[in-house]
């Protein structure tokens, strides 16, 4: 409804102009910017409306003893066929075996604790050691169109476990997040929660190999896709009377 708000005072504007040029006493004037920052969360801009939501987080990590640690999961919430998306969630989670012993770090540490209560966008990399290779990368696509077929289950999570080494994906309705974790010698994660999306890669061991990838997907459905919206928006137009304009940014 904010979507097709927000269209029909854009198109409405141009109308009524005509309409208040030639009424008595009715004057079309720019609506100041102090007065357009109180609107904030009323409208949105365009005349798309987000269809479908989806997030694909995958971890990987190879210790310098040979093992090797994956975790994935692929989020998805399609808002095509209501107000209340329908979620889909697929884990998947791998652990190959150490052909080494674990090197001892010398008690080593850190400490990233305080980035749980970052809000926002958050990447971290802390590395206690020598010869490690970290990166975190994360990308956008935004795209019109029509919402991808439902890929599977609607929460839960996969967890493995092999020689110190956890691996665990998972969504609890609120959250999604994937982390690796070896005894002694660090943690790679990522999430998405209410208010913040993450990824942090903490490293205390030497000659280690740790990689985050975040790919969120957002597929705009046209107004014109959407019949009942429509009708609400031609009926929002039918009702509204300008009496100013905004300037366009």
């Amino acid at each position: 409804m904010y979507a097709g708000l927000m269209l029909a005072l854009a198109t409405a504007c141009p109308v009524h102009a005509a309409e208040a040029g030639s009424a008595p006493g009715r004057k079309l004037q720019e609506i100041p910017d102090a007065e357009l920052g109180l609107m904030r969360g009323r409208y949105t801009v365009g005349g798309n409306a987000v269809a479908w939501f989806g997030v694909t987080m995958t971890s990987t990590w190879q210790a310098a003893s040979g093992q090797q640690l994956q975790g994935a999961l692929t989020l998805a919430m399609d808002f095509s066929k209501g107000k209340v998306p329908k979620v889909s969630f697929t884990p998947s989670v791998s652990i190959t075996a150490a052909d080494a012993p674990l090197p001892d770090t010398g008690g080593r540490s850190v400490d990233g604790s305080g980035l749980r209560n970052v809000a926002g966008l958050v990447q971290s990399v802390q590395v206690a050691g020598d010869g490690n290779r970290a990166s975190n990368a994360m990308h956008l696509t935004v795209r019109d169109g029509s919402a991808p077929a439902d890929g599977g289950g609607s929460g839960g999570q996969a967890l493995q476990q092999v020689q110190g080494a956890s691996a665990v994906a998972a969504f609890d309705g609120d959250a999604a997040h994937v982390l690796l974790q070896i005894d002694g010698q660090g943690a790679v994660e990522q999430w998405l929660r209410s208010g913040s999306v993450g990824q942090r890669i903490a490293l205390t061991g030497d000659g280690q190999q740790a990689a985050n990838r975040l790919q969120i997907d957002l597929v705009r459905q046209g107004l014109a896709d959407n019949l009942p919206l429509a009708q609400n928006v031609a009926q929002a137009i039918a009702l509204t009377r300008g009496g100013g304009i905004a300037a366009g940014y």
